[in-house]
C-alpha cells in the first residue's frame, strides 16, 4: 500500500469521529441553552439585556448621526446628544418606578390614564406647537417638548386589555368584542389625524389589532379591518397632495429623485456604501446633509453605512430577541391581563421597528415612524422605556419567578433597586349564579327585604317539619 492510500484511509477513518464530535458539541450547547432558558428569571434577564443593549447602541448612534446637524443648529456637536441623554435619564427613572409598581395598580388606573390622554390629544390641537406640518407637541418655554400621542398608545393598550379581560366570557358576541374598544380607537384616530400624524395613527392601529388578535377575535373581523384600513389610507392619500406624492414615489423612486423620492434613494445609497463591515463608527457621509432626518427616522441607514451588514444584523437580532422574550412572558404568565398587555406591547414595538427598517431599505412607503430606543426623540424614548419597565415587571410575575424570588428572600441585588417581592396571581372569586326566576321561593319570605328577629322566629315555627315518631309538630323550647 502506498503512502497516499494509507493517508486516504486514515482520513476516512477519522471523518466519522469528527462528525460525532461536532454533533456532541451541538447537543451539549443545545442542552446548556435549554437549561438556561428553563430558569425562572430568564425572561427578566433577557428583557434587561435587550433594553440595555438597545439603549447604549442607540445613544452611540445618535451621537454619531447628529453631530453635523447639531453643529449647524446649536454650534456644538453634542447638543442633540445631550438632549437625548437627558430624556434617557428621565426614562431610566420611570423604568425603575414602573418596575416597582404592581401590575394590578396599572390596570386599576388605566381608565383614568386613557381619559387624561384623550384630553391632552384634544388640547394639543388648540394650544400645541406646530413643527414639520403637524401640531403634535406641547412646548412650555425652555422646558423640553412633550408629545401626548406616545403616552396615549400605552394608555390605550392598558385600558383595552382591561376591557377585553373583563368581558372575556362575552367576546363571542360581536357587540361585546367591538364596543367600546373600536369606538375609542376611532376617536383616537380622529384626534391624531387632525394634527395630522400618519405614523402615530399606524401604531395605534397596530395596538388595536394586537389587542383583538390576542383576545381571540375571529379572522373575518381582521379582514374587515384591513379592508377598512386600506380604504381609509387611500382616502387620506387622495385628500392631501404630499401623501399622494409619497405613495407614488414608493412605486417609482427614480421618477422624482430630488423631491419625493429623495429620502428613499439616499437611504439606499447609505446602505450600499456600508457594505459588509461598514466605513467605521463616525465615518459615514450621509449625515453631511445628504440624508434628511438622519438621526431620527433614518438612523438605521447610518447603522448600515458605518457598521455595515453586521451592524444591521445586530439591530434586527435584538428586536427578534425582544419578540421572543415578550411572547414568552405573555405565555408564561397566568394573569390574563398581564398576558394580553405583554403580547400587545411587544407586537407594537417589534412592528414599529419592522416598519421603520422596511421603509429605510425600500420595502415600505416612508411613514415617519421612529426606530424604538435608537431614533432621536424625547417622548418616544420615554414611552418605550416605560414599556420595557412593564415587560420586566411582568417577567417578575411569572409563577416560577414569583416562587424563586420569594424563596430567595431579600438579597443585595434586590436591595440596590428596592424591588418589592412580586405577588402570586389569585383569580377573582366567581360570583354565585343568580337564582332562576322559575325556581319557587320559600313561602312567606318577602323578596328584596330584610327579616327581623321576630319574623325569623315566627317563620321558623311555622315551617318546622312534624316529628317522625309522633307525627306532631315540635314545639320550640322556652327560654328559662
Amino acid at each position: 500500500m502506498t503512502r497516499d492510500a494509507a493517508t486516504k484511509n486514515s482520513r476516512a477513518r477519522a471523518t466519522p469521529g469528527a462528525k460525532s464530535d461536532r454533533l456532541s458539541g451541538f447537543a451539549l450547547l443545545r442542552g446548556v441553552l435549554t437549561a438556561w432558558l428553563a430558569r425562572p428569571l430568564t425572561s427578566f434577564h433577557l428583557v434587561l439585556a435587550v433594553f440595555g443593549l438597545l439603549t447604549v447602541f442607540g445613544l452611540v448612534m445618535v451621537l454619531s448621526a447628529s453631530a453635523v446637524d447639531s453643529m449647524d443648529q446649536y454650534g456644538s456637536s453634542y447638543a442633540i446628544f445631550y438632549r437625548q441623554l437627558l430624556y434617557c435619564g428621565v426614562g431610566l427613572v420611570l423604568f425603575l418606578v414602573v418596575l416597582r409598581i404592581p401590575p394590578k395598580t396599572f390596570r386599576r388606573l388605566s381608565p383614568l390614564m386613557l381619559a387624561v390622554c384623550l384630553l391632552l390629544l384634544a388640547l394639543v390641537l388648540v394650544v400645541g406647537h406646530e413643527a414639520g406640518g403637524a401640531r403634535s407637541w406641547f412646548r412650555l418655554g425652555p422646558l423640553p417638548s412633550f408629545q401626548p400621542v406616545e403616552v396615549a398608545k400605552v394608555a390605550f393598550a392598558l385600558w383595552g386589555a382591561h376591557v377585553l379581560v373583563v368581558k372575556r366570557a362575552l367576546l363571542s358576541q360581536w357587540r361585546h368584542l367591538l364596543v367600546p374598544v373600536i369606538p375609542v380607537a376611532l376617536l383616537i384616530f380622529t384626534l391624531i389625524m387632525m394634527q395630522p400624524d400618519l405614523g402615530s395613527t399606524i401604531t395605534v392601529g397596530i395596538v388595536m389589532l394586537a389587542l383583538l388578535w390576542f383576545a381571540g377575535a375571529p379572522l373575518r373581523l381582521f379582514a374587515v379591518i384591513v379592508l377598512a384600513g386600506v380604504t381609509g389610507a387611500l382616502v387620506l392619500a387622495l385628500s392631501a397632495p404630499y401623501r399622494l406624492d409619497r405613495m407614488l414615489s414608493f412605486f417609482d423612486p427614480a421618477g422624482d429623485p430630488l423631491n419625493t423620492g429623495y429620502h428613499a434613494r439616499q437611504a439606499l445609497f447609505a446602505l450600499a456604501d456600508g457594505g459588509m463591515l461598514g466605513k467605521g463608527l463616525g465615518q459615514g457621509s450621509a449625515k453631511f446633509s445628504y440624508l434628511p432626518n438622519v438621526h431620527n427616522d433614518f438612523i438605521f441607514a447610518v447603522v448600515g453605512e458605518e457598521l455595515g451588514l453586521v451592524g444591521c444584523a445586530l439591530v434586527i437580532g435584538l428586536f427578534a430577541t425582544l419578540a421572543y422574550v415578550g411572547l414568552r412572558i405573555a405565555a408564561r404568565n397566568t394573569d390574563p391581563w398581564n398576558r394580553l398587555v405583554a403580547a400587545t406591547l411587544t407586537t407594537w414595538l417589534v412592528a414599529q421597528a419592522a416598519v421603520n427598517i422596511g421603509y429605510v431599505v425600500g420595502l415600505l412607503p416612508v411613514t415617519g415612524l421612529q426606530l424604538p430606543l435608537m431614533s432621536s426623540g424625547g417622548t418616544s424614548l420615554i414611552a418605550v422605556m416605560i414599556v420595557f419597565g412593564m415587560l420586566a415587571n411582568f417577567a417578575r410575575h411569572e409563577p416560577e419567578a414569583v416562587a424563586a424570588l420569594r424563596s430567595q428572600g431579600v438579597n443585595r441585588r434586590r436591595r440596590w433597586f428596592h424591588l418589592p417581592l412580586p405577588d402570586a396571581y389569585r383569580p377573582r372569586p366567581r360570583r354565585r349564579p343568580a337564582r332562576p326566576a322559575t325556581q319557587p321561593r320559600r313561602p312567606g319570605r318577602p323578596t328584596g327585604t330584610l327579616r327581623t328577629t321576630g319574623q325569623a322566629a315566627a317563620r321558623g315555627r311555622a315551617g318546622r317539619a312534624p316529628s317522625a315518631r309522633t307525627g306532631r309538630r315540635r314545639r320550640p323550647r322556652r327560654a328559662p
